[in-house]
């Protein structure tokens, strides 16, 4: 059978970690080849993606769920938010859609539960582009929420499809069935890649909430991921397979309530569990987004697609993301013991702050850096929440919050990287992530200086530029060796704001 790139072998240690019963001891690697030996075969991957429904990680953790514990020690568990009106709903259409096609509702179209809009034909699930790259490729996807097939949001390409009707026989008789179906397929066929969703978590919490109920329903659950992970495990050619194994939800529910949809934390928290080769055990990434399982799943197979999410195994090195965090000053409305903004920028970086008042809102006084988390709970409503494509640490211009406290009357401030080499008579790119609101008067001023000399302008922002990949071309002067870029946000009273993410610069040509 045909294959695609492959890796390293995916640890004995981590399926029996995660297998009922708890941790198991295993050899920490294969010996060495003697010289002059046959080299050793190349690990076949293979890939089990599981999706539980409607799960909040706190009542995970505050769950017996040994096998989702095990997973999350021996690999990367990456929290993050996921969007809400009036990008798309914080639900399983949108969500799901996140997960399937790598890319956020502004491309795939899916906005709510009546997935009108979709684009699928453009945006693609994974499953439906390993086939397209490897038709040789064996996939395999279950699920007991019709929609998630009879929808298109994983495709007819799937050489095995399992569709139940989670009312037939309730969500936990059909999650039985789906689980019952997967372990025998994992176990004894030869699936290479496998969705996996099971939908009684988040009925359950829509019914009585996230209290004892939900948590044994997560229980269950994790017993039924425990039994797959068993016969991944037991596989007669596991010992020559390479295996990432990823757990994920479509978005939260609301504490203690249930419910989702809409913009509170609690609704819009997800997860993204990755264990497997090449991914360090206990990492807890800043950066992970919802999107990046399709990547993460892509790349195992070798498959390169341009899509908004990022494999797990190759993080960006955002100088944002290693900040110092610290609790709020000012804000009221954020938890006390929550960590997410500085004033204080990476190393190499400044903040002219020179030209702002001496009153105002501590925590956004001139550019700061900040979290979605912190920085999404000043306001609902006003789409800091859909920032989507700034990941971690981002920085954030805020005058509509500076002006919350008194003398906050007028806002100007301008964010300076270091000095980036540029090759002279070429067109450097200075590549970044915004999302800018507008209102007023307000401008969003993004400058550059070569050598230290005069600041030219290269692009201003007048009009909404939401959740945008940037790539603006400078032409580098004769003579110049480094550019200096700036971000200046002026002119702005009581205004909206500026967020810039994950900056930059390719030196030219």
């Amino acid at each position: 059978m045909k294959r695609s790139v492959v890796r390293v072998s995916l640890t004995a240690a981590l399926l029996a970690a995660a297998a009922p019963g708890g941790p198991a001891a295993a050899a920490s690697g294969a010996p060495a080849a003697a010289p002059g030996a046959p080299a050793a075969a190349v690990p076949v991957p293979k890939l089990l993606v599981v999706g539980m429904d409607g799960l909040n990680w706190d009542s995970v953790v505050a769950a017996n769920a040994p096998n989702l514990d095990a997973l999350a020690a021996q690999g990367v568990l990456g929290r993050s938010l996921v969007q809400c009106p009036s990008l798309a709903d914080s639900s399983s259409g949108p969500g799901w859609s996140n997960i399937a096609t790598g890319v956020w509702p502004d491309r795939h179209g899916v906005r709510n539960n009546s997935f009108a809009g979709k684009r699928y034909d453009a945006w693609p699930d994974f499953l439906t582009r390993l086939e397209r790259a490897d038709p040789a490729l064996a996939t395999y996807s279950a699920v007991d929420w019709a929609p998630l097939h009879d929808q298109g949001t994983f495709s007819t390409a799937s050489d095995t499809r399992v569709t139940l009707d989670g009312d037939a026989d309730g969500y936990a008789g059909e999650d039985e069935k789906i689980t019952t179906d997967a372990v025998t397929r994992l176990g004894t066929g030869d699936p290479d890649a496998s969705f996996v969703y099971l939908g009684n978590t988040d009925v359950v919490a829509h019914a009585v909430g996230t209290g004892t109920r939900y948590r044994a329903a997560i229980e269950k659950q994790d017993q039924q991921l425990g039994r797959m992970l068993a016969a991944v495990r037991s596989r007669p050619t596991y010992a020559g397979e390479d295996w990432l194994v990823m757990v994920t939800t479509d978005h939260g529910h609301r504490v203690p309530f249930g419910g989702h949809g809409g913009c509170r934390l609690d609704e819009r928290g997800t997860f993204l569990l990755a264990a497997g080769s090449g991914i360090a055990a206990g990492a807890r990434p800043t950066d992970v987004r919802q999107v990046d399982l399709a990547a993460t799943a892509l790349q195992h197979f070798g498959v390169v697609v341009a899509l908004d999410g990022t494999s797990v195994r190759s993080r960006a090195a955002d100088r944002f993301d290693g900040l110092a965090l610290r609790t709020r000053v000012d804000e009221t409305g954020i938890p006390a013991t929550l960590a997410g903004w500085t004033p204080t920028p990476p190393a190499g970086w400044s903040v002219d702050r020179g030209a702002m008042p001496t009153g105002g809102v501590t925590e956004w006084r001139g550019w700061t850096f900040a979290t979605n988390e912190f920085w999404s709970q000043t306001q609902s409503g006003q789409e800091r929440e859909n920032a989507v494509r700034a990941r971690g640490v981002f920085a954030v211009a805020d005058s509509d919050e500076f002006a919350d406290r008194s003398g906050g009357t007028s806002f100007d401030s301008t964010l300076v990287s270091p000095a980036w080499p540029v090759v002279a008579g070429g067109t450097a790119r200075v590549n970044y992530v915004t999302h800018y609101r507008q209102e007023g008067a307000q401008k969003g001023d993004v400058l550059v200086s070569f050598d230290g000399g005069a600041d030219q302008l290269v692009k201003r922002y007048s009009a909404d530029a939401l959740a945008t990949v940037e790539s603006v071309p400078v032409p580098v002067p004769a003579g110049a060796t480094s550019m200096t870029v700036k971000f200046r946000f002026h002119d702005a009273s009581n205004n909206w704001y500026w967020v810039i993410d994950d900056v930059t610069v390719v030196p030219g040509s």
